[in-house]
């Protein structure tokens, strides 16, 4: 059996682990990243947008080679059809190609020094004395044992290795949100506007977006949860009254039930939606998964560094995530929970009262007049409360 050994192995070549890599190279530590795909970022798993601030944790420039468009906008469609202007960060964002971008963020890490393998999949987990020190991987048929001192695990949704090391990343089936999408060419949409559609007819339990990206071409995509009918069915219906061709089909699964209670074991840690770092109102897990990313990368290398790899040293990486980004997290996991509970009669009501009011000027006895006429929105505002 082929060996190699690395101070750091990453298992997962798209943003999580490009970003962790990037990190524990600029650390000037041997690491090695492998991705069982044959090419990184393809198929592509999101609705590609991102915010600014993606790109200052990044620490590098947004490149033209891969916004297809800049954001100045957002709108949310009650199930009535009004129509809300959204003010939130991805209103000021860009619509990226992931194919080109997650490539380009793993050539970044290969100049910070990472070594790279595709088309290898880690297959197991190599542990002495209760401790990760490496992995067992598959690389063109060949079986490799690569040696680490840590192990970093950004293999998404479907990780096993957190649960090999010991860590529960189990995700409730009805907190995992099914997602369909079409890139769509004949789009008639505004390039700089995001549009978000809700409704029980349209997305049960979720939405569905619009994401333009220049020149008539648009994802267009739906996330449901607890249906009997599947999210592709549902973005059919949708688009068989658009008059665009489809190009493209990605179907996938987003974890909406928040970050585990655990990241860290003994040489070993987990992020991006293996650890649930996705937010669960909006399913995104760009941002948070690099934030998250970063610090693992950074904590990886001062574990080298300082020759400890044991969970009391490793563990300092949960509490950095947790302080940077956890509470937010926690925050949204609360709100959609609530939002579970809304039905397309609250969502409408709620349009109707965002619409006709100065949010700026708004007060809380307004506020309390208008639940007040509604029971459901009533007591679930006193739930969050």
């Amino acid at each position: 059996m082929k060996k190699l050994e690395y101070d750091v192995v990453v298992v997962g070549g798209r943003v999580g682990g490009s970003t962790a890599s990037l990190f524990a190279s600029k650390s000037d530590v041997d690491v090695l990243m492998i991705e069982k795909r044959q090419e990184i970022g393809s198929p592509v798993q999101c609705a590609e947008g991102v915010t600014y601030n993606t790109f200052e944790t990044l620490e590098i420039k947004p490149s033209e080679r891969y916004i297809r468009s800049r954001i100045k906008g957002a709108y949310i469609n009650a199930p009535d059809g009004r129509r809300i202007k959204y003010d939130g960060d991805i209103a000021e964002g860009m619509v990226i190609d992931r194919k080109i971008f997650d490539k380009e963020l793993a050539i970044e890490s290969a100049k910070a020094g990472t070594d790279i393998m595709v088309k290898t999949t880690a297959k197991d987990l190599i542990i002495k004395d209760q401790k990760v020190c490496g992995v067992i991987a598959k690389h063109l048929g060949e079986t490799i044992e690569i040696s680490a001192d840590v192990v970093i695990a950004a293999d998404g949704i479907e990780s096993n290795m957190a649960r090999l090391a010991g860590i529960e990343t189990h995700h409730n089936p009805d907190l995992i949100c099914s997602c369909a999408q079409y890139e769509m060419v004949g789009m008639d949409v505004d390039p700089g506007v995001l549009e978000f559609y809700f409704g029980e007819k349209i997305a049960p339990g979720g939405y569905l977006w619009i994401f333009p990206k220049g020149d008539g071409i648009a994802n267009v995509g739906v996330g449901i949860r607890s249906s009997v009918e599947t999210a592709i069915n549902y973005l059919n219906k949708y688009v068989s009254d658009l008059d665009a061709t489809p190009v493209e089909l990605n179907i996938g699964g987003v974890p909406v039930s928040g970050p585990i209670d655990k990241t860290y074991t003994d040489g070993f840690l987990v992020v991006g939606d293996a650890a649930g770092q996705v937010d669960p109102i909006t399913g995104g897990g760009i941002h948070p998964t690099i934030s998250c990313a970063r610090i693992a990368g950074e904590i990886a290398a001062e574990a080298v560094q300082n020759n400890d790899y044991s969970s009391e040293f490793l563990k300092s990486y949960h509490k950095k995530w947790r302080d940077e980004i956890g509470e937010t997290l926690d925050q949204s996991v609360k709100y959609r929970r609530m939002a579970d509970k809304l039905n397309d009669n609250d969502m409408n009501a709620l349009a109707e009262f965002i619409e006709t009011q100065d949010l700026e000027a708004i007060s809380k006895i307004s506020v309390l007049k208008f639940v007040g006429k509604h029971p459901n929105l009533m007591k679930l505002l006193t739930e969050l409360l």
